[in-house]
């Protein structure tokens, strides 16, 4: 069995395995990372021969690091990353470069849409009627787009929010509150199978779904890295925030909001984050806690984007593709007789 993982921001670890009677037999650990001295490569293998397969990722890197010889140097690979890999073998999961990928990327819709296009693009993957695809988000209008498990006057006012003509919607992940105005945000949904992140924890499934965009961001000039569980930052600060939700179905939803300009007086005001701290100060702490890939890049949005595209068709291909009419029907469907309910959008009151 054959397992590969990408540590983010680190070097590919290859994973080669046997099973026998339930034990690891043959294992043999492979990539481009450095480990010196030379011979830790055997420890390691060493270390996996006999284990039990049934062993999770984090205790196979348990055994791993405990063989290793106090003066070992690992750049690229940790024990844990071994541990991931022989997962990954065992699980037979897939790589990105197994799966015909598809784009999406069409112009301005409404959020209740956004929301139902999720769920709707995510059950036609797990039915195996579309391949597995890139959606790139174009806004038609404000929001603020709650996780699945808010509550609803915790996270909004209300006031703020109907004065600033601003809607309020809710998805179908769990995670934080966004506030999105058309051309200042750049958000993404990954629709994949489940195999793509077999043999992973769901937190380690979050950093490993956007090493790609790390890559991208690393192209254009920016320093940035993965900040448990769901955060992508940078030395200026925040630049995203993901979520994740798994269907029955077998599929995985991975969406991400990143900021490209921010409107922090109106965002403060319509968000009830720190209510107390309204202020000039409290306005200049969400700047700085937030920063925007406008000033970082100093690019048009249009052309981060399309870098971004660039990165993840070089490394992993990418088709054109469409919403079909059929799915855009079953959307409208959803968003009108979920998203835009109450029961729905205050079902955490």
């Amino acid at each position: 069995m054959h397992g590969e993982y990408k540590v983010p921001g680190g070097k590919l670890v290859v994973a080669d395995v046997e099973v026998v009677d339930g034990l690891l037999r043959g294992p043999r650990i492979s990539g481009d990372f450095f480990l010196e001295p030379d011979e830790t490569l055997d420890v390691i293998n060493r270390a996996l021969e006999g284990l039990p397969a049934r062993l999770d990722a984090k205790a196979i890197g348990e055994r791993v690091a405990a063989a290793l010889p106090r003066d070992t140097v690992m750049l690229g690979i940790t024990a844990e990353a071994v541990g991931i890999a022989v997962r990954r073998a065992l699980t037979r999961a897939s790589d990105w470069r197994e799966h015909d990928w598809r784009l999406i990327h069409e112009p301005p819709q409404e959020p209740l849409l956004h929301m139902a296009l999720d769920q709707v693009l995510a059950e036609e993957v797990g039915a195996g009627r579309r391949p597995p695809t890139l959606r790139v988000w174009e806004w038609a209008s404000p929001a603020v787009v709650i996780g699945s498990f808010q509550s609803l006057r915790n996270e909004v006012d209300a006031e703020a929010a109907e004065r600033y003509g601003v809607e309020v919607v809710r998805r179908i992940s769990g995670g934080g509150a966004m506030f999105i105005e058309p051309g200042n945000t750049i958000t993404y949904s990954l629709y994949a199978p489940d195999t793509l992140v077999a043999g992973m924890s769901f937190a380690e499934s979050y950093a490993f779904l956007d090493d790609w965009v790390l890559g991208a961001l690393g192209e254009l000039g920016i320093r940035a890295w993965y900040q448990p569980l769901n955060d992508i930052t940078s030395d200026h600060g925040k630049i995203a925030g993901a979520a994740q939700k798994r269907l029955a179905s077998g599929v995985v939803l991975h969406h991400v909001t990143m900021a490209y300009d921010i409107d922090a007086e109106k965002m403060v005001r319509v968000l009830r984050i720190g209510r107390e701290k309204i202020s000039d100060r409290g306005i200049a702490s969400a700047v700085k806690r937030v920063d925007p890939l406008r000033r970082q890049t100093g690019m048009p949005r249009a052309a981060v984007i399309d870098r971004m595209i660039a990165h993840f068709a070089n490394r992993y291909g990418l088709t054109r593709d469409r919403v079909t009419e059929d799915e855009l029907r079953l959307a409208g469907k959803y968003a009108e007789e979920k998203f835009a309910t109450p029961e729905w959008t205050a079902r955490v009151p």
